[in-house]
């Protein structure tokens, strides 16, 4: 019986989240992540895509390209129980479900099996349907006869949309396509490829499964060669939460250059980040690892005071471990950053990370107690994004602040777009409120 793989991921997630439940933004470029010199973009809508905005990117560089975007900080509780409910959904409609991520999961309906690429077609369209009108989020599926077809076939969708493709259509849509698209291509093997004049899938079909393995290995060859031809059997079943994500890299000659070290760390980081963020968590504890010429591996780790999922502290981290692990000179064949102590919510520090806090005075006895939020003077410190309560108004969220006012706009999802007013920072009617408040669930 012809079997079908569903994939489906929500658009632009966090960015999409926050148009829903701040409708003022719906239809604008929005940027959601760390508001610091040293912030990074979680998630960019495709409003501020087209200004060549996108997640991972320096918050700066990011706000460069697209002057005109709405920057908010992160909600991860607000955007795990829009997962919920969207999930929620998609186990009442697929018999097995794997969930990947906060935004994506694969599907099996068993009533799908041996069904046509049309009926296919009415399923996704009740699925996308259903969570557009129940949460209020787009998403886009992908079917084939596998998981990699499907997960291709999503994002082929994208925006919100939807894209089914039959058994004797797979092997045009491989063909055409980069390598770096198959499951478990990244840079190295990109590389190894890309030096044989191996640069689409087809073309890495097209080689004799002893090369690709000679080049690859035998497991890893393998496994890119059966998918290159569009043999994919992976079971769709729920992933055990990872207690940890991590990125490392083997290189191809050893390298001893302290300065290309830390640029190595730092893209391992900035890998690991991406996972990160996808899975919908924070860390607390950074660790590098280092393999040197001698095969010999050293760990390094180092811990926050509370959970992160800023890429600017996390990365700066590990290139500060690795400095301090590997002396000048010594040839090093692997590097890896792994984040752990994960957790679904983070709490901000008063500072970004160790490395950003005031340096301590000469003299001990001069040294000045740290300050605390609440014990900093003056009317409270309301940023962009937070969300607030007024008695009179309602929900609502600080579109910004400064010179000794603030000014709120009062809406949630369920309000529509509201109106904006503008009150005194230490206004006592105005209060922090409960993020999920804004879902007015």
């Amino acid at each position: 019986m012809r079997r079908w793989v569903l994939h489906m991921d929500m658009d632009a997630f966090f960015a999409s989240v926050e148009q829903l439940t701040r409708p003022t933004v719906a239809d604008r470029a929005v940027l959601v992540g760390g508001l610091g010199p040293r912030g990074t973009v979680a998630g960019a809508s495709y409003q501020a895509r087209v200004y060549g905005a996108r997640s991972a990117m320096p918050m700066a560089e990011a706000r460069r390209r697209c002057p005109v975007a709405v920057v908010l900080p992160p909600r991860g509780r607000v955007y795990q129980a829009v997962s919920r409910k969207v999930f929620d959904i998609v186990r009442e409609v697929s018999d097995v479900v794997g969930q990947v991520s906060i935004d994506e999961a694969f599907l099996e309906p068993l009533e799908l099996t041996g069904g046509s690429a049309d009926e296919v077609e009415r399923f996704a369209a009740r699925l996308r349907e259903r969570v557009r009108t129940e949460v209020g989020v787009p998403a886009s599926v992908g079917a084939g006869s596998g998981k990699q077809i499907a997960k291709i076939a999503s994002g082929l969708a994208k925006p919100d949309g939807a894209l089914v493709v039959p058994p004797d259509q797979e092997h045009e849509l491989l063909t055409g396509l980069p390598v770096r698209k198959l499951w478990g291509v990244g840079p190295v093997t990109e590389s190894k490829l890309h030096r044989i004049g191996v640069y689409s899938i087809g073309e890495l079909a097209a080689l004799h499964s002893g090369d690709v393995t000679s080049l690859l290995g035998q497991a890893h060859g393998a496994e890119l060669h059966r998918l290159a031809h569009g043999i994919d059997d992976h079971p769709v079943a729920e992933r055990a939460e990872a207690k940890q994500v991590s990125a490392e890299t083997t290189f191809d000659v050893d390298i001893t250059e302290p300065v290309r070290l830390a640029t190595e760390v730092g893209g391992m980081a900035e890998h690991a980040h991406r996972r990160l963020v996808t899975s919908g968590r924070a860390a607390r504890t950074v660790t590098v690892k280092v393999r040197d010429a001698d095969f010999t591996t050293i760990s390094r780790a180092e811990t926050f005071a509370t959970a992160t999922s800023d890429l600017g502290p996390l990365s700066a981290a590990a290139r500060r471990l690795v400095a301090v692990a590997v002396p000048p000179g010594t040839p090093i064949r692997l590097v890896g950053v792994s984040y752990s102590g994960l957790a679904t919510s983070e709490q901000e520090a008063l500072f970004d990370s160790p490395a950003q806090q005031p340096e301590p005075s000469a003299a001990p006895d001069e040294q000045a107690p740290t300050p605390t939020p609440a014990s900093l003077p003056g009317p409270r410190p309301w940023r962009a994004g937070d969300d607030v309560f007024h008695p009179e108004n309602g929900h609502g969220w600080v579109q910004g602040a400064g010179h000794g006012r603030v000014t709120v706009r009062f809406e949630t999802a369920a309000t529509g777009r509201g109106r904006a007013r503008t009150f005194q920072d230490e206004d006592p009617a105005l209060k922090p409120a409960e993020p999920l408040d804004s879902l007015g669930w």
